[in-house]
């Protein structure tokens, strides 16, 4: 699902733990974009949460959807997020 220490390292420096980065896969409207990194497909999937908007960045390895990273959404990503849902 993640990398604990990763994990660890985001709750630290953003206040933000991966657990909470499931909520975005619980049936919620979720806008997400592709992005190639290091030859491997990962995606970016931005979502609001209780009023906010959180971004969390996802790949699928070895058949298991695994966080790397999560965070509050950019201003494009908010927007992109609007554009589609309102």
């Amino acid at each position: 699902m993640w990398d604990e220490a990763k994990r660890q390292r985001v709750f630290q420096a953003r206040g933000l733990d991966f657990e909470d980065a499931l909520r975005m896969f619980d049936g919620r409207s979720l806008h997400t974009a592709s992005s190639r990194r290091e030859n491997e497909d990962r995606f970016v999937s931005t979502a609001e949460i209780n009023g906010k908007f959180f971004t969390v960045v996802w790949t699928w390895r070895g058949g298991n959807q695994r966080i790397i990273s999560f965070r509050r959404a950019r201003i494009g990503e908010d927007r992109a997020y609007r554009q589609i849902f309102g």
